[in-house]
């Protein structure tokens, strides 16, 4: 295995078991039902967590400090609006918590999630 495929997978790894620990075991009732109000503290706390989480990455990755910033950066502003789009076609939809809607609608956010990381580990190999 190349270092580059050895990189690319190692940042993936750390970026996929940080977004399990901050959007499902260390996510607060605060956080996650304040998300659909738009600029809500609670919205604002769980992605900025999120980004600050990818640090690590950034270190196994060594980007250089401006890019590990713009990174950073981009990971919060798009997992704070993905975060909320997801809360209003839930509010706007009805989906309640158990139904197939329910269902699609997180298993999408989670799949968008995942397509953030893929694009940081990209954007950090090639640097």
């Amino acid at each position: 295995m190349s270092e580059d495929t050895e990189l690319v997978l190692t940042v993936l790894a750390v970026l996929l078991f940080k977004h399990f620990l901050f959007d499902f075991v260390f996510q607060r009732p605060y956080q996650f039902l304040n998300k659909g109000t738009y600029g809500h503290p609670g919205g604002i706390l769980h992605a900025g967590l999120h980004a600050v989480g990818s640090i690590p990455a950034l270190l196994i990755a060594s980007p250089g400090l401006w890019l590990g910033v713009a990174l950073i950066a981009g990971e919060f502003v798009i997992h704070y609006h993905l975060d909320w789009a997801k809360e209003q076609l839930h509010k706007r939809f009805n989906l309640g918590n158990n139904g197939s809607g329910h269902f699609f609608l997180l298993g999408s956010d989670q799949m968008l999630h995942q397509f953030t990381y893929l694009g940081m580990a990209a954007i950090l190999v090639s640097s």
